[in-house]
């Protein structure tokens, strides 16, 4: 049960996959504070986790160990079966798309689209903050989605703090304003999935057969070119966590880290927690 005052977190999932600890660990510490978490996806489906993060057994191959515990397998397996993803919100219908300059009256649609996009600003205010999971799905479906990043904007303008783990990472450096396509990470410190982490076979995603070899772009090259020279990437690499406060940003490296990026996020919304991390 929500607490009177509780905070409300919105929560972007991939319909192609998520990992379960990313999900589990900051709904944990969200959860334990009462607050309210509300899910989105991009067109309204149902979010289901990775098996692999469900399987205690299953070795991670670029660290050559399992990184799911028993407790955290099955504290997925509840949630993947429980009703509370039932029924996400429809990304695709809530947030407009942006019309192709080759539109018939193109202005008029583009005036109409800024209407919207205003429209849905508004409705975010009652969200206190934003949470993207990771696991490979993003990569799919969240990385590049337009809309996506108009949610991340708001939040940007917003002031709010936008939370982001693993390759849920990539839609930051990705969301830019129109006018000057500048990454909003830039001059900031963020960590993400590093090198060293990427599958070099089986990245593969759910809803399609389709199993490539590494992940189509390496996160950490993005990330490291998306902060420019005043920021910094930090992969962190060798130690067990890697979790970055540069506010509003709050990112996560990877699996490990994901109770420790929900500890911060709660830190940050009510504790006035700006940097940490680095």
């Amino acid at each position: 049960m929500a607490r009177r005052n509780a905070k409300k977190i919105l929560v972007i999932l991939s319909e192609y996959g998520y990992w379960g600890e990313e999900l589990v660990g900051p709904l944990h510490h969200f959860d334990q504070r009462g607050y309210e978490v509300v899910f989105a996806t991009p067109n309204g489906r149902r979010p289901h986790a990775l098996p692999p993060s469900m399987d205690p057994t299953y070795i991670d191959p670029p660290l050559g160990k399992s990184v799911t515990s028993e407790e955290v397998a099955k504290l997925t397996r509840q949630i993947d079966e429980s009703d509370r993803l039932a029924d996400p919100i429809d990304i695709s219908g809530w947030v407009p798309e942006r019309p192709y300059t080759a539109d018939e009256d193109y202005l008029r649609k583009l005036e109409a689209y800024h209407r919207a996009v205003d429209l849905v600003a508004q409705e975010l205010e009652e969200y206190d903050a934003l949470l993207i999971v990771g696991g490979s799905g993003p990569i799919v479906d969240l990385a590049n989605n337009e809309r996506v990043h108009q949610i991340i904007l708001s939040f940007l303008r917003a002031g709010k703090p936008i939370a982001a783990e693993c390759y849920g990472v990539a839609p930051l450096a990705f969301a830019r304003d129109w006018e000057d396509r500048k990454s909003i990470i830039w001059g900031k410190h963020v960590t993400g999935h590093c090198k060293e982490y990427d599958y070099k076979d089986g990245t593969g995603f759910l809803g399609t057969d389709f199993v490539m070899g590494p992940p189509p772009y390496p996160l950490e090259y993005i990330l490291r070119d998306a902060t420019g020279p005043d920021g910094r990437y930090h992969g962190n690499f060798g130690k067990e966590t890697s979790v970055i406060v540069d506010y509003p940003f709050i990112t996560g490296r990877s699996t490990p880290d994901s109770y420790l990026t929900g500890e911060k996020v709660v830190e940050v919304l009510e504790d006035g927690l700006r940097r940490f991390g680095w």
